[in-house]
């Protein structure tokens, strides 16, 4: 079976960014990897973020085949903050949240901000907000929210969800649950223009 010139497009781009979380995906770089014109590509992913997009999805659709923001049996907000949910859930809750911000804290905030460490914090921040920035793209292409503003909106999110994260580690009077609940919907609500009112 012949491979086309998207899927070669594809396939380079994905093992570039396999190689180096930090690749930038350079309509050139991809071309050359792939075989193919740089007008191929172009023709194929008319702007660089168009590629990005295409290999975010391909990747997350591999990795998380079974991801929520695919449930169509459930409105845009429930996924969008059914996935957030993940994210948090990661994070874990008390001693194990923690822990968690207590290695962040010494691995990017403690030490001098070498450009190793901007580096690997960067490859960090770039697969946290890639992940965001695909649900939203699965929503933009549904049509329940705009491709505009896309980077604002992921910047947002993960300020939401970094905020949750450490009030996870923090001593709590009320639910977590509850508030976190509440907060991921007011999120969400405001992010895809929504309102419970």
């Amino acid at each position: 079976m012949t491979v086309g010139s998207r899927e070669k497009i594809l396939r380079a781009a994905a093992e570039m960014i396999a190689e180096d979380l930090t690749a930038t995906l350079s309509v050139r770089a991809v071309a050359a990897r792939a075989g193919v014109s740089t007008g191929s590509l172009r023709f194929h992913f008319p702007t660089q973020r168009a590629l990005q997009d295409a290999v975010l999805a391909r990747i997350y659709e591999h990795v998380f085949p079974d991801d929520p923001i695919r449930d169509r049996t459930l409105p845009a907000r429930d996924r969008l903050v059914n996935c957030l949910r993940q994210v948090l859930a990661s994070a874990g809750v008390g001693e194990e949240a923690r822990r968690a911000w207590g290695a962040a804290y010494e691995a990017f905030i403690a030490p001098e901000p070498t450009e190793e460490v901007r580096t690997a914090y960067l490859a960090y921040e770039r697969a946290s907000a890639g992940r965001v920035e695909y649900w939203l793209g699965v929503l933009a292409d549904e049509g329940v929210l705009s491709h505009e503003d896309r980077a604002r909106q992921v910047r947002f999110l993960l300020t939401v969800l970094n905020g949750l994260s450490i009030e996870r580690a923090l001593p709590a009077c009320e639910s977590i649950l509850r508030t976190e609940t509440e907060t991921l919907y007011t999120a969400v609500d405001c992010v895809l223009g929504t309102s419970t009112t």
